[in-house]
């Protein structure tokens, strides 16, 4: 097994697990809000869709870090995460954009005991 279909099979059992745990099988971007919110620390009967972006971006910030590409740099007033990039990201192309982002959350879930 190659580490592409390693990749595919562990990102199908997180798949797994969070269809049992939420009745639907989420795709990369709701993975990415959940890990937002997650990170934000704070849960809402409702985000407006800048709230969400920036949940996205608090997510891909925060799966980052675990490899150093970004640091946390402050909370502001309002509780949301501010990150500082410490060095440049890989260029890939989208496939192996797609695959780096789920490594980070595969990564993170693991280090979650998810």
């Amino acid at each position: 097994m190659n580490l592409q279909d390693d990749l595919q099979v562990r990102w199908w059992n997180l798949e797994a697990k969070m269809t049992e745990r939420f009745g639907k099988k989420p795709d990369l971007e709701t993975i990415l809000f959940l890990v937002g919110i997650q990170e934000f620390g704070e849960i809402r009967e409702k985000f407006t869709k800048e709230q969400k972006q920036d949940l996205m971006h608090v997510a891909v910030c925060s799966l980052l870090t675990q490899s150093g590409y970004y640091e946390l740099e402050r909370v502001d007033e309002d509780g949301w995460p501010h990150f500082a990039q410490l060095k440049a990201l890989p260029e890939l192309n989208p496939r192996e954009q797609e695959d780096f982002i789920k490594d980070h959350v595969l990564l993170y879930f693991d280090k979650a005991g998810f």
